[in-house]
């Protein structure tokens, strides 16, 4: 049975009658409504498609996606069709000296079902399919002038700006909490990669911040997102390390569903799926952010008496 309290102890506990609690019809309908939120969240958990290039090898979670060999063959695609705003986000976690190119990503009406073979390259391969738009990153040179981005052609995003030309896109801006790409709100918490833990992680960790690392390094964060624009059309973004790169492909019908594509490419050899919560987050994330807003670093979590594992999950994420 619930009951109240009937006066508050010495340590300030709530006195009787001062808190309303729920009855159990109440209770039942707010745990019915809690899992029905968290099944949702479900839902959204991103992975790659099983259909993919010749050599690449996926975790058991289908959220980490590795190159075994060569340099081609490294097509991958996400595991259902993206809603309009939502954000397909990996990081680079591994790469392979020896190689010319780094990691394409972008868009593609093809069901990967539907594939008689995944092409070997992303560029031109996939594109010169059709229906795909894809980006090749670079390690600079990434943002896109207003008047390069295609009209949803090709391969709108080959076209490049010069580093110095600023992004005219006006409706790209930033708040504490969120990346606007005009009406489209993106957490920022997970969009900008982290260093490995170690003794000047602090100090890259505020590189990473500003963007000064080359978005080809390690930990760096690429995502790809389509924003509608008008009707039945969207243009296709790239956000690297937190900052919107502008529109790389414009006119994208939208009638087909619309999957992302991550082609892990030359001196790439291994990235992860970021999942990025566009509701409450979890109890998970806030314990997390709670922990990390109370230490001068990441190292510092050496010195408290947490479990390791909580160590591990607060010094990475």
């Amino acid at each position: 049975p619930i009951t109240r309290r009937s006066q508050a102890s010495e340590d300030g506990a709530l006195k009787a009658g001062s808190v309303s609690l729920p009855n159990l019809s109440q209770l039942c309908y707010l745990i019915a409504a809690v899992i029905t939120v968290m099944a949702a969240v479900e839902d959204r958990f991103m992975q790659f498609h099983p259909v993919h290039g010749l050599n690449v090898r996926l975790d058991h979670t289908e959220t980490q996606a590795t190159r075994v060999e060569s340099f081609a063959n490294g097509v991958c695609f996400s595991k259902h069709p993206l809603v309009p705003g939502e954000i397909f986000l990996v990081e680079i976690e591994d790469k392979e000296l020896g190689w010319c190119g780094h990691l394409r990503i972008g868009l593609t009406a093809h069901d990967p079902r539907s594939l008689e073979a995944v092409p070997e390259y992303s560029l031109p391969d996939l594109v010169d399919m059709g229906s795909s738009w894809v980006f090749a990153i670079t390690r600079n040179h990434n943002k896109i002038a207003e008047e390069g981005a295609g009209a949803g052609g090709e391969a709108g995003g080959r076209v490049l700006a010069e580093e110095r030309v600023v992004s005219r896109n006006t409706g790209t801006f930033f708040t504490k909490s969120h990346l606007h790409i005009d009406s489209i709100r993106i957490p920022r918490d997970k969009l900008v990669g982290r260093s490995r833990p170690g003794r000047f992680s602090h100090i890259l960790d505020d590189l990473y911040k500003t963007n000064a690392l080359p978005p080809t390094a390690r930990r760096s964060r690429i995502g790809v997102l389509f924003v509608p624009k008008g009707q039945g059309a969207a243009d296709m973004h790239i956000v690297i390390n937190g900052e919107d790169m502008g529109a790389c492909a414009k006119g994208i019908p939208t009638q087909q569903p619309l999957y992302a594509v991550v082609d892990v490419f030359a001196a790439t050899k291994c990235v992860r799926i970021v999942q990025v919560e566009y509701g409450f987050s979890s109890l998970q994330t806030l314990c997390r952010k709670t922990i990390q807003k109370h230490i001068v670093h990441r190292m510092a979590l050496d010195w408290l008496e947490l479990p390791e594992i909580l160590k591990h999950y607060c010094k990475y994420e």
